[in-house]
């Protein structure tokens, strides 16, 4: 699947959740980001833990938050653990604008 996605088996090496959810950025701000599948139409709200970090682009390695910017495509790792809520683990963008 790394080798698919352009992305090295490196990134994958720590635990992340095991849900993820593929789409376009439609909202990002400090402490969540919305992401809509264009193809379902669904789309999922994910919060960020403050200091969030764990942005990785295209070629595996690590990015800025700053990078994410509305309209890109992008593949987010998450959990509900807390209280239920989604959390991203790691975002990967798929795509420049």
């Amino acid at each position: 699947m790394a080798a698919v996605l352009g992305i090295t088996t490196a990134c994958f090496a720590d635990t992340v959740g095991s849900a993820h959810f593929d789409g376009e950025v439609s909202h990002v701000s400090s402490n969540n980001i919305k992401v809509i599948n264009p193809k379902t139409h669904e789309s999922l709200s994910f919060l960020l833990v403050s200091h969030f970090k764990q942005v990785f682009s295209r070629d595996g390695k690590m990015t800025q938050m700053a990078s994410l910017h509305k309209g890109q495509y992008v593949k987010v790792y998450y959990d509900q653990k807390f209280l239920g809520q989604r959390h991203a683990d790691r975002i990967y963008i798929l795509s420049d604008i």
